[in-house]
């Protein structure tokens, strides 16, 4: 390997250092098992639904509110964990199900005008959540 590497389409070159620590970045990806990565970023979707479904713990959590955006969190959720719960096991599906039932909840309870059963975010993976 070169002391740099050059990318074709920016002309930037990265040091012999960055490109070790990229490729140290990648070895530790690497070593993270799939698992791990999908409840990751599960929670991440969750916690931003959760604040855009104004539940924050901060007093001030209903100015975050924006139930657009948290229907969007909500559905990618629910498309993200229905796929992914055959590959990661009950184990480890289970929780994340429970997670998104609650904010399933949660949206409907902080919706002005509540969704028809069926209708509401993510229910056309999970199905109708009461």
């Amino acid at each position: 390997m070169t002391d740099s590497y050059r990318f074709e389409e920016s002309d930037q070159q990265l040091s012999a250092e960055q490109v070790q620590e990229v490729q140290q970045q990648m070895r530790d990806i690497a070593e993270v098992a799939a698992v791990e990565v999908i409840t990751t970023a599960a929670v991440h979707l969750m916690s931003a639904a959760a604040v855009k479904c104004g539940l924050g713990a901060e007093e001030n959590a209903q100015d975050f509110k924006d139930l657009d955006e948290a229907r969007k969190l909500i559905t990618a959720l629910a498309g993200f964990v229905t796929a992914a719960a055959p590959e990661i096991g009950s184990q480890h599906a289970a929780p994340l199900r429970d997670g998104l039932r609650s904010l399933q909840l949660a949206f409907r309870e902080a919706s002005p005008f509540p969704d028809e059963p069926g209708k509401g975010p993510g229910e056309k993976f999970t199905g109708p959540v009461f």
